[in-house]
């Protein structure tokens, strides 16, 4: 099970923080899936991921994307992580928000990545946005302004995180 979690922490830094594809393909199986939802964005596929990882997500990443774990569930085959994911939005994330311009507003919102795994390799990830609420911070027509709001909901997660 630590192999596990070595091989996706090892993905995540290259893919998010190193930013080099080639570390972050590596690490993958040999028909590797990624999917976020709700957004539906993703690929299927070795060269359809290189593609969606070259294209969609690197050159959009936020310069100040911070990822902090809350918690991860490991078994055999797969891992859960529950993640709060902060950036300012001072760019185009097509992989995260499709056709949504930037809004230079700061967003903090829970991300769950469901890993499945196939002899120590990444066959695939579903990342699970809470995408109203990021939406709502954003503040992207037909929701709610969340900004004074968000005092209370990073308190719920300081809270969440003391009891685990």
């Amino acid at each position: 099970m630590h192999e596990l979690e070595r091989v996706w922490d090892a993905h995540r830094e290259a893919l998010l923080v190193r930013r080099d594809l080639a570390a972050a393909l590596a690490s993958l199986a040999a028909e590797p899936s990624v999917v976020h939802i709700p957004a539906m964005t993703g690929a299927a596929g070795r060269p359809a991921i290189e593609r969606f990882y070259a294209d969609q997500v690197l050159p959009h990443l936020p310069g100040d994307l911070v990822l902090s774990k809350i918690s991860r569930t490991v078994d055999r085959w797969r891992l859960v992580d529950e993640t709060t994911v902060s950036f300012m939005h001072d760019r185009e994330i097509p992989w995260l928000l499709p056709g949504v311009e930037p809004t230079f507003r700061r967003a903090e919102v829970l991300a769950i990545a469901v890993v499945g795994f196939e002899r120590a390799r990444i066959r695939s990830q579903r990342v699970l946005w809470d995408h109203a609420t990021l939406a709502a911070q954003l503040g992207l027509p037909g929701l709610p302004d969340a900004r004074p709001h968000r005092d209370a909901a990073v308190l719920g997660w300081e809270r969440m995180l003391d009891q685990t």
